[in-house]
């Protein structure tokens, strides 16, 4: 009973969608309704606020973590073993995928991703942050980054740890970041996903340079 509770209430934590919340906040407009229409940091910062942006991130990132720290914090008291805290990261990660407060509309769970991994094991959500920042800075393409930090994770957590339901769970989330950035993946292979810094127009999509 106490894990049921426990998953029920990371993922209405996961449904809180910073991205638009804060956006009211700032008095911005509603990340759902332009650029790539995605709530998350990304999006809010074609707004043109980098501090909207990079609050929506950070409290993102936060709402994983927190949901993973309680669970390992209270879990010998609630009754909740390594499979407990594995289903409560799951949940959090999903309800930010698809929020209950948000019509099930929600981001593509990158932040709360490195949320979820640095509650779980410090060292993975360090390894995997610099994996992002590394790409990020070669390549310049930020799903690009973020594909790899998620692909490397698992491996960084099983070579760490070992493969137990928190490799497992990890799994899962990076396997449906894949999922949800599919439209990403085609730009890259396209060569029309936009780069870090690049101007986009409305719609969201690269500025092209005029010859």
């Amino acid at each position: 009973m106490n894990l049921a509770i426990a998953i029920l209430l990371a993922y209405l934590l996961g449904s809180l969608s910073f991205a638009v919340l804060v956006s009211r906040a700032f008095g911005l407009g509603d990340p759902r309704s332009y650029g790539s229409r995605n709530p998350g940091a990304t999006n809010v910062l074609r707004s043109g606020n980098k501090l909207a942006a990079l609050v929506t991130l950070l409290l993102d990132g936060a709402k994983g973590w927190l949901a993973v720290f309680l669970a390992l914090r209270l879990g010998s008291a609630w009754g909740i073993d390594e499979l407990g805290v594995a289903l409560v990261a799951i949940a959090v990660f999903l309800g930010h995928l698809f929020p209950v407060f948000f019509a099930f509309k929600g981001g593509k769970g990158v932040a709360t991703a490195f949320g979820v991994m640095l509650g779980l094991q410090l060292l993975v959500g360090v390894y995997a942050l610099l994996t992002w920042l590394v790409v990020a800075l070669v390549f310049r393409y930020s799903s690009l980054a973020a594909l790899t930090a998620m692909l490397l994770a698992p491996l960084y957590y099983v070579l760490m740890v070992g493969l137990d339901s928190s490799a497992c769970c990890l799994i899962l989330i990076c396997a449906l970041i894949f999922v949800r950035h599919h439209q990403n993946i085609r730009k890259l292979v396209k060569g029309t996903e936009g780069k870090i810094g690049q101007k986009k127009d409305a719609s969201g999509k690269p500025e092209q340079k005029s010859a």
